[in-house]
């Protein structure tokens, strides 16, 4: 199916012959600049440097206009089209910014009144959120899984604008993201839709990210489920009817909602389990017909989620544990964060493994401390990237306490 789409797109009219990179422009909270002022002064910066070396972040500005009302000015996603970074002549290109203030606030939560008990149904960010900058950019994947996603969903959100007939060309507006626990299937899914806010702030002016708690409608009163099902649908219609939204409904581990059914089969599961699997489809297919909705559910048993919810699914992307060479990427970019806050002093030089690649993997006192890395990045196979992020500071913690022992 994948090959049938790729020979179709290559049938396709190019649209552009120039390159597109997007700019991502951090407007300063305490700045009420206007966009078109904003990035007016924000061309002109990128005309005086405008050639630069895959994804690049400028912090500092001569401009002081744009030092009042700009955190930063960020060249983004280059490196998902290209196979490594190399030089990019913005000149030559065509340019998207994208403008955006980061909201301070954190979730709110979305509670259900059931038998006066309070059940929280679902956790409630508005997009794009400062709790989720910089996620796009810590997730390392050995696939191209980032840039099909974004490919995809814009895809998605670009046919329901233009109210392209569903019952010609078929799509559900839902992504299924499956692999082994701690791959990074949640987060990619709360970064996805910062990235995606950010990307169409030109249609949408804000985001609206709702995460359904699973569990919590599988209430004590199981014959209740299917009610708060609805009812918690019913809440996220009332951000839908708001035109103005981009509204993302992330479930994760969809399968605690959705493995009834074959249960039910099999007269294991009580007659109320098969109403909750119905409750949330029956949801889904009506919220789906709304063009500001994507659905984003993920699952750590792929094998026990109900097929009629599978085959909803426009994306099933498999996500599973990172290899040597982006284990090599995770820790070189935990080193960098160590390094840029002093904890590792001074800072060492780190060659990518491209760059090691290049010398043929020779050992000098330049590459010395990288290939040790690749050595240590081999011996890791097969922790997921959640583990591989806690490694850092396991290993300076069992540092300090090594060089107490010895002081």
């Amino acid at each position: 199916m994948d090959e049938a789409a790729g020979e179709l797109k290559q049938a396709l009219p190019a649209v552009c012959d120039a390159a597109l990179v997007h700019v991502e422009v951090h407007q300063r909270a305490s700045s009420t600049a206007k966009k078109e002022d904003i990035r007016t002064s924000v061309l002109k910066l990128l005309n005086r440097h405008n050639v630069v070396f895959g994804d690049y972040k400028w912090t500092e500005f001569d401009d002081g206009f744009l030092n009042s009302n700009v955190q930063s000015v960020s060249v983004v996603d280059t490196e998902l089209k290209l196979k490594e970074r190399q030089p990019i002549d913005l000149s030559k290109s065509s340019l998207s910014l994208h403008i955006f203030h980061l909201n301070e606030e954190g979730p709110s939560s979305e509670n259900l009144e059931e038998e006066n008990e309070d059940i929280v149904a679902a956790n409630h960010w508005v997009l794009p959120a400062a709790e989720f900058h910089g996620l796009w950019e810590s997730l390392i994947y050995d696939v191209e899984v980032k840039s099909h996603l974004l490919d995809y969903v814009t895809t998605t959100l670009l046919f329901s604008d233009r109210k392209v007939d569903s019952n010609l060309i078929s799509w559900n507006r839902v992504v299924l993201l499956h692999g082994p626990p701690g791959t990074g299937k949640t987060s990619l899914c709360k970064a996805l839709a910062q990235k995606l806010t950010i990307r169409l702030s030109h249609r949408y002016r804000y985001g609206q990210l709702i995460e359904i708690n699973s569990h919590s409608l599988f209430s004590k009163w199981f014959s209740e489920s299917g009610k708060l099902v609805t009812k918690m649908f019913q809440k996220i219609q009332e951000l839908i009817d708001d035109k103005d939204a981009l509204v993302f409904v992330l479930i994760d581990e969809v399968e605690s909602l959705t493995a009834a059914r074959n249960a039910f089969q099999a007269g294991t599961e009580p007659s109320d389990a098969i109403r909750v699997v119905n409750a949330v489809l029956t949801q889904i297919d009506q919220i789906k017909r709304y063009p500001n909705v994507v659905i984003l559910t993920t699952s750590n048993i792929t094998e026990k989620i109900d097929l009629a919810f599978v085959d909803r699914a426009d994306i099933k992307q498999y996500i599973g544990p990172p290899s040597a060479a982006a284990i090599f990427r995770i820790y070189l970019s935990c080193l960098e964060e160590l390094m840029k806050c002093q904890i590792i002093y001074p800072r060492q030089q780190l060659l990518t493994l491209r760059e090691l690649e290049m010398i043929g993997f020779v050992e000098n006192n330049v590459s010395r401390l990288s290939l040790v890395l690749k050595e240590i990045s081999r011996r890791s196979e097969g922790l997921s990237g959640r583990v591989l992020r806690k490694l850092p500071f396991l290993a300076h913690a069992l540092y300090i306490q090594v060089s107490l022992f010895y002081s």
